[in-house]
C-alpha cells in the first residue's frame, strides 16, 4: 500500500514537473520511456520505450506511432484509437514519462566529461547540467555560452558561472531544453618569462593585477627586477604594443610580460 502510494506520488510530481515545462516544453521522443494508465482499466496500465520509430505497442489497439507528440496530444491519440475500436466508450488516458532520452543537450570545451547528455526532467538547470557533464576542467573559464532555441528562434547566452552562487536564486542559471549546448571556453592567460622563477603562462584570474601576475611566477630572480617590467599587449588597432605598466594595473588576456635583468 505504501509502495503504490509513493509511486503515485512520485508519478503526479512529474507529470506537474512537464505540465509546467509548457505544452510545447516536451514532446515524446525515441527511448523515452512512458507509463500509459487508462481511468478504470488497470489491465490497459503500460510501461514501455519509445521505439526508435515513434512508436509503441499497446494492447488491444496494437501499433501505434505517439513520437513527436506532445503528452496531450498522445493521450488523444491512443484515446481515440481505444474508442474507434470500440474497446472503451469514453477513455481517459494519462501518460507519465518516466525516463527522457531523446532530448539530449551537448556539453563541450573544457570540462571534465564533455559529451551528450539526457534531460531527465524538463526543469534541469544550467548549473545541473554542468555538474552531469563532471564540473568545468582546470583549463575552463568562468564564461560560458549556451545555444539552442527558444520559441522556435535561435537562442545565444552568455553565462558567468560563479557569479550564479555569488547570488542567491541568480536568473542567469537557466533551464536548459533539449537539443541545447553549452561550450566551456578555455580561461584566458598571459605568459611571463625573461628574469623570472616560474616562466611559463598562467590563467588570468578575477581582479588579478599585474603585481599578483608577477607574483604567480615566482617573482623576479636575483638578476631581475620590477623596474625592467615590460608588458607586450595587442592595442586597438591590432598592433603589438610594449607598455612599462603599473603594478597595479589589470592584465589582459594574452599580455606578454617580460622581467628585465637589473643593470647592478
Amino acid at each position: 500500500m505504501i509502495k503504490s502510494l509513493l509511486l503515485l506520488l512520485t508519478l503526479a510530481a512529474s507529470a506537474l514537473a512537464f505540465a509546467q515545462g509548457g505544452e510545447e516544453g516536451y514532446r515524446i521522443g525515441a527511448g523515452d520511456t512512458v507509463r500509459i494508465t487508462v481511468f478504470q482499466n488497470p489491465d490497459l496500465t503500460l510501461e514501455t520505450r519509445v521505439g526508435e520509430a515513434g512508436t509503441i505497442a499497446y494492447p488491444l489497439i496494437g501499433t501505434i506511432r505517439i513520437g513527436g507528440m506532445t503528452l496531450s496530444a498522445a493521450e488523444r491519440a491512443i484515446a481515440q484509437a481505444l474508442k474507434d475500436g470500440n474497446f472503451i466508450k469514453q477513455p481517459q488516458v494519462s501518460i507519465f514519462p518516466l525516463q527522457i532520452r531523446s532530448n539530449q543537450v551537448s556539453v563541450l570545451g573544457q570540462v571534465n566529461r564533455p559529451g551528450r547528455f539526457p534531460l531527465e526532467t524538463v526543469d534541469t538547470r544550467l548549473s545541473e547540467m554542468i555538474a552531469i557533464a563532471g564540473g568545468i576542467g582546470p583549463a575552463g573559464g568562468d564564461i560560458v555560452i549556451v545555444t539552442g532555441k527558444r520559441e522556435g528562434k535561435p537562442f545565444r547566452k552568455e553565462i558567468d558561472v560563479p557569479a550564479l552562487f555569488f547570488e542567491k536564486g541568480s536568473q542567469d542559471d537557466i533551464l536548459v531544453a533539449g537539443g541545447d549546448v553549452i561550450y566551456v571556453p578555455r580561461a584566458p592567460v598571459y605568459y611571463i618569462y625573461g628574469e623570472v622563477q616560474r616562466p611559463g603562462s598562467y590563467r588570468v584570474e578575477r581582479g588579478m593585477t599585474i603585481r599578483q601576475a608577477l607574483v604567480q611566477g615566482g617573482g623576479p630572480t636575483v638578476r631581475g627586477t620590477e623596474r625592467g617590467l615590460r608588458v607586450f599587449r595587442r592595442g586597438a588597432n591590432g598592433q603589438i604594443e610594449a607598455i612599462s605598466p603599473n603594478l597595479n594595473d589589470p592584465v589582459m588576456p594574452e599580455d606578454v610580460l617580460n622581467v628585465g635583468e637589473s643593470i647592478f
